[in-house]
């Protein structure tokens, strides 16, 4: 049995394994119907000008959906996750749990292996 590429773990995204898009999608899975733009901001704690940037991205890769209506004053945007977006977001998720689970093995492994007896001097 072979160990190569025990800890590579490809399955992390790219695309959501970033903090402010990891926060979006996290409050988008909580919200199935969707969020109010302002409501997001303030969860993720972002500027509008980081919120925009990151919606872009997970707008293009088709993990979200963005509706904007009114105009001046009553302009409302609302973000939703879409299907797809929600499923690569479990997928992470499942992905996220894989390293967790590796590291607390590994650790209680390392915990459980002799030590080397160097003395410090």
């Amino acid at each position: 049995m072979t160990d190569d590429g025990r800890y590579a773990f490809s399955g992390l995204s790219r695309l959501l394994h970033e903090r402010a898009r990891l926060g979006i999608m996290t409050a988008l899975m909580a919200r199935p119907g969707g969020i109010l733009f302002p409501e997001l901001k303030g969860l993720c704690n972002l500027t509008d000008g980081n919120l925009n940037r990151h919606l872009s991205v997970l707008e293009e890769s088709g993990c979200v959906e963005i509706w904007k209506s009114g105009a001046g004053r009553n302009k409302q945007t609302l973000i939703k996750a879409t299907q797809s977006g929600r499923e690569q977001f479990l997928q992470y998720l499942a992905e996220l749990e894989s390293v967790v689970r590796d590291a607390t093995e590994a650790a209680e492994e390392a915990n459980e292996a002799p030590g080397f007896g160097f003395a410090a001097g």
